[in-house]
């Protein structure tokens, strides 16, 4: 298992979004060199985990429980396949382009070692939304990505660490419950009658999906 590339974005206009300036770092490229992996505060306030990553729309993207995105390369290579394109590692907005990890069936609480320092925790699927399919440019992406599942993972930083392409991923813990990203995903997206079945992961599970299983949970209750 190993880290192909840590990918940077820088914030950029474009027609497609809309964050109040217009801009996005959706469009995030492979970078030499280490990169330094902290938390980065609240979401709301804080952006990207990794220095020198921009995150333009604070409402929807960054803080603590998205403080890092990794997607699978061969999951890049089978959407490759599908849509007749090239897709360069970053091309997806993630950060880690990982190889030979199972990324979007890792465990809600999955801990990775990368690199010598970092650790990571496995929060959330990603939810896809305008601005990836603007960038893109693939119509009806929103809809195919969710059909998929595929979602890559969302991670909170529980050790810091500098990280550079080549470190080799680790996995240090799994817990036993077996909810995975693209489960908790499906249950928020597609198959909202999953949503119970992510109460052993409630602990670690993102905070906004915590809290639309508690909401759903008192709505079955009352």
């Amino acid at each position: 298992m190993k880290l192909l590339s840590v990918n940077l974005g820088h914030p950029r206009a474009v027609p497609y979004t809309d964050q109040a300036q217009g801009l996005t770092g959706i469009d995030k490229r492979p970078v030499a060199g280490p990169v330094r992996v902290t938390a980065p505060g609240p979401k709301g306030v804080g952006g990207s985990g990794l220095a020198g990553d921009a995150v333009c729309d604070l409402r929807h993207h960054g803080g603590d429980d998205q403080a890092v995105y990794a997607f699978a390369r061969e999951d890049l290579d089978e959407w490759e396949r599908e849509l007749g394109r090239p897709l360069a590692n970053g091309c997806f907005g993630e950060n880690l382009t990982l190889g030979g990890v199972e990324v979007s069936g890792a465990v809600i609480g999955e801990r990775w070692r990368v690199g010598p320092e970092l650790v990571l925790e496995v929060t959330s699927g990603r939810i896809p939304c305008r601005t990836f399919q603007g960038h893109l440019d693939q119509r009806g992406w929103v809809k195919r990505f969710t059909r998929k599942a595929a979602t890559g993972a969302y991670l909170r930083v529980i050790e810091p660490g500098e990280i550079r392409a080549g470190d080799a991923v680790e996995i240090v813990h799994r817990p036993e419950h077996g909810v995975t990203a693209a489960m908790q995903f499906r249950a928020v997206t597609t198959e909202r009658e999953l949503l119970p079945l992510l109460l052993p992961a409630i602990d670690t599970v993102h905070g906004e999906v915590r809290a639309r299983l508690h909401k759903y949970l008192a709505e079955r209750a009352g």
